[in-house]
This record gives C-alpha cells, structure tokens and sequence, in this order.
C-alpha cells in the first residue's frame, strides 16, 4: 500500500471527466442563470454539489498518491495542482487548466448575475457554482499524480557530495 499507484490509460480518462464535467457545470449553470425557475435552478445546484464532492474525493486520493510518490521523487504542490514545472506535456496543461479558468469564470459569472431570488432575498442556488473549480483542482491532481513526470529526490550520496565552505557556521560553533 507504501507503493504509488500508477495508471497505463496516459491520463486521457481524467482528461474526459474534467472536459465532461466542465461542459455539464457550464450548461446548467448558464441554463439555470438564464431561466432562473426551480427546476433549473436545482439542476445547477446538484450538478455543481457533486462536482465539488466529486472534487474533494479527486484532490484527496491525488494528495494520497502525490505522497507515495513524494518518498522518491521531488513533487510540489504547484507541480501537482496547477501542472506547473513540467510535470504535464504542454498539450494536457493546457487543457486542464483551462478548463479549470472556465469552472472558475463560469462559476463567479453565474454568481454574479443572480445575486438575489427572485423574491429580492439575497443569495441564490446559483452561488454553488464557485465550488466547482474545486473539480478542476482535484483533476489537475490526479493527473499529475498518477501521470506527472517529477525530477527524482536527491539521495544520501547525492547531498554528502556537496562541497561546504568550512566556515565557523558550518562547524557549529556558537555565535554571538
């Protein structure tokens, strides 16, 4: 269980889920701002509620593996969630943190344009939405953690090699 799990599908099921996932959250967030009835309204608010739980589970079990993986490799969390450093051919980076702009921007935008109930009540089911990016994260983590490319973690021997000035610093001695 100490081992890394590591998938052989290249990633491109986590590809399709975000992409899959994103369009759903769009259309019924767009769909539910534009009517803005019940029935629309609890579409938007279940899909956005089981992209963020469906999230949080993604961004956990990455954080899960990105740990495994972190005994051996050099993993950062910039590297693991936003794809950063080259642990993502271009092409994948691309996609999914784009995909992550659009949950983010979508998810304020439908916000935004129903501030109130149609009552006048402030605060709408629409409001939902800026947790789904929540999904983009977790994807993004995923991703990275069981496809990411991290530069290996430096051993004994690695660190011993390196060559110190000799100064009093070095040789623990007190300071003043």
């Amino acid at each position: 269980m100490n081992e890394p799990q590591r998938s052989h599908d290249g990633g491109d099921i986590i590809v399709r889920a975000n992409l899959v996932g994103t369009l759903a959250f769009v259309v019924t967030a767009t769909i539910a701002a534009a009517l803005f009835t019940t029935g629309v309204q609890w579409l938007g608010a279940v899909t956005a509620m089981t992209l963020f739980v469906g999230g949080i589970a993604a961004f956990i079990w990455s954080f899960w593996n990105a740990v495994q993986r972190s005994r051996g490799e050099q993993v950062a969390v910039t590297q693991l969630y936003m794809l950063a450093g080259g642990v993502a051919p271009p092409a994948v980076r691309k996609l999914m943190t784009s995909l992550l702009a659009v949950q983010i921007v979508t998810g304020l935008a439908t916000a935004f344009a129903r501030p109130n109930n149609s009552d006048g009540s402030p605060g709408t089911s629409l409001a939902l939405g800026v947790l789904v990016p929540m999904f983009g994260l977790g994807m993004n983590g995923l991703w990275a953690a069981f496809h990411g490319t991290y530069a290996a973690r430096p051993t004994d021997e690695t660190r011993s090699s390196v060559t110190t000035s000799g100064g009093s610093i070095d040789k623990n001695e007190e300071h003043g």
